[in-house]
């Protein structure tokens, strides 16, 4: 618990620099455009009280895939961005849309499935390896497929691995993090999570996790402005 605490104190930190002043200037309300894995995982449920609480704002939250949420931001329809595709995140800064990037927090990606493991990846060190033994048996695989920060990194670890998935085997839900862990329950399927959506979505998702830990897998947040001369008027 105290290491959820002092996340949730690290990000609220960030937002009160990186949006308040801004949002005082503007208006009483503060847009955060966000990843759908920040939303399911519970954490804003507990951040954004705190934020409103202490700075006298109110947050209205965008909760889409990463990609989406920069987009949102780069057209000034929010104050500030938390979200989780580094290379995305620095080529919007490069570009001007963003500002003032800082990274607050971190969790990690697992891969989850069913327990009786039909491509036989539990406890493989490297997701890539898991991968590639999933294609190699066709076993079900579902994908957000929706260009999330999620989406970015699996897309990242199949060309690592020399493939690219397609077949009845491999699913795209087109849906964020929560509906998507519903989906591979339902189909006894394979599917990459941040482990922050999957231990608030344990009691309803019986797939226990196979692979994790290994470096690729790291998913690392920042908090960006959005530009003022892009931001809302």
């Amino acid at each position: 618990m105290s290491g959820f605490l002092g996340i949730v104190w690290l990000l609220a930190g960030a937002l009160l620099l990186g949006a308040g002043s801004h949002a005082q200037a503007q208006s009483n309300v503060v847009i955060l455009s966000t990843t759908t894995s920040t939303q399911d995982s519970g954490l804003l449920d507990v951040l954004v009280p705190m934020f409103e609480k202490k700075n006298g704002l109110s947050v209205k939250t965008i909760s889409v895939g990463t990609g989406q949420a920069l987009a949102l931001a780069a057209r000034g329809e929010a104050d500030v961005t938390l979200a989780h595709a580094p290379g995305l995140e620095k080529k919007y800064v490069e570009d001007g849309k963003m500002s003032n990037r800082r990274l607050v927090m971190y969790n990690d990606f697992v891969l989850i499935g069913p327990a009786d493991d039909p491509a036989q990846i539990k406890g493989l060190p490297k997701a890539v390896d898991a991968l590639k033994r999933i294609a190699e048996s066709q076993s079900r695989f579902v994908s957000r497929g929706d260009k999330s920060g999620t989406h970015v990194l699996e897309q990242g670890l199949w060309k690592q691995a020399g493939l690219e998935p397609r077949g009845a085997w491999y699913i795209e839900s087109g849906q964020g993090m929560g509906q998507t862990l519903g989906i591979a329950n339902d189909r006894r399927a394979y599917t990459l999570t941040d482990r922050g959506t999957y231990l608030a979505f344990q009691k309803r998702v019986d797939l226990p996790i196979l692979v994790e830990k290994d470096r690729p897998l790291l998913n690392i947040y920042s908090v960006m402005e959005v530009n003022p001369a892009n931001g809302r008027g």
